[in-house]
């Protein structure tokens, strides 16, 4: 087993193989308060992706002839090389497989989130830290079963995963160093979901994705605030090397997103229909998007990796020793005026009076047909 950077009890860990430690009889009456607002708020944001109450994967959509996502959203619709090649209609089917392989990416995120989350449980010392992760293991699992439905409701099955998010899943779920599952997962790639679900929610003209992410954000909203809890109760304390450790580690982890999350060479399935190779689209995007198109894009409040530099920022993970690395693309000063929230945090919250509604409702309707048996 690594060694564990922690400086509060609520986050120590054994091996996942250390199973008799979770048996040690003091274990069980050393249990931490600091998740018990979270864990009771399973109740108020519970949802079920197989009662129509809460979604409704029935709702039809003409794949053949709108988009699900406008074309600014679709880097390969902003490229006239890439355009010219294609008909009015040929632009519209690009366009929702583009939206198939983000979602189908989503998705493999969901189970990279929901195998992390019981690994947790294997390895989390402390009552309360421990059932905190098996409640996120089950919404994990609703958000897996979630994006399958709606998935299939449009395309049949799912594409298969990218690399790149393949390589990071496998490495988070993983490491017995659960420093990286904190950060990595809880914070980072829960932080890009955030800005992604906010940008789907923002602007897709389907309302089923619409309802399905806001539902998934009622819940992802809790699991980035456990891993800003762990930043808040062990950041300060890091000693020097320690902190080094994570930081150095953390901008590894961006850089690699950055520039291999999403590219033409993962898309290649896709193109293929079109007679397009991924080389090529490689190319005629390179000519049109460079840097300068990027950070454009990390101007906007939802773009996915602004929101990734700003959770590590206030996080207290980023320094002035790689402060200049994330500077490139944005103005960290202004970053910093902005405050902790997140993308999606609103609509989190919104979500949740609708969600509390329902469930009231629900239990109204159980507790009659309780009474009238």
């Amino acid at each position: 087993m690594a060694q564990q950077i922690t400086y509060d009890k609520a986050y120590d860990a054994v091996a996942p193989e250390d199973f008799p430690a979770m048996l040690e009889v003091p274990r069980y009456g050393r249990r931490s308060d600091a998740f018990d607002g979270i864990i009771s708020a399973t109740h108020d944001h519970f949802w079920d992706p197989f009662d129509k109450s809460y979604i409704d994967f029935d709702q039809p959509f003409d794949l053949a002839s709108q988009q699900i996502m406008p074309s600014d959203t679709i880097i390969e619709l902003r490229c006239e090389a890439v355009t010219a090649r294609l008909d009015e209609r040929q632009r519209v089917r690009l366009a929702n497989d583009v939206t198939h392989w983000s979602l189908s990416n989503l998705l493999h995120g969901e189970q990279g989130a929901l195998s992390l989350s019981a690994s947790l449980c294997h390895v989390l010392v402390d009552p309360g830290a421990q059932e905190y992760a098996a409640n996120q293991a089950r919404e994990e699992a609703r958000h897996v079963a979630g994006f399958t439905r709606y998935i299939a409701s449009r395309w049949g099955a799912p594409l298969p995963v990218g690399k790149t998010i393949e390589t990071v899943l496998k490495d988070l779920v993983s490491t017995p160093e659960v420093y990286k599952k904190i950060v990595g997962m809880q914070m980072l790639i829960e932080g890009i979901a955030m800005g992604a679900f906010a940008t789907f929610n923002a602007k897709t003209a389907d309302p089923v994705l619409r309802r399905l992410v806001q539902l998934v954000m009622s819940d992802e909203a809790f699991h980035h605030r456990f891993g800003r809890l762990w930043a808040a109760k062990t950041i300060r304390h890091l000693s020097d090397e320690e902190h080094k450790k994570v930081e150095d580690w953390s901008a590894q982890l961006f850089q690699m997103l950055l520039f291999n999350l999403i590219n033409s060479e993962q898309k290649q399935v896709i193109y293929a229909k079109y007679g397009l190779h991924w080389e090529w689209v490689r190319d005629a995007l390179k000519d049109t998007f460079g840097d300068e198109e990027r950070r454009a894009q990390l101007k906007e409040s939802t773009n996915i990796f602004r929101v990734l530099i700003k959770t590590l920022l206030h996080a207290g993970i980023i320094t002035s020793r790689t402060a200049p690395l994330y500077a490139v693309w944005v103005d960290m000063e202004e970053l910093k005026a902005e405050g902790d929230a997140i993308p999606g945090d609103v609509v989190a919250d919104e979500m949740l009076v609708v969600l509390r509604e329902i469930n009231a409702k629900r239990r109204r309707i159980g507790a009659k047909d309780v009474a009238a048996a």
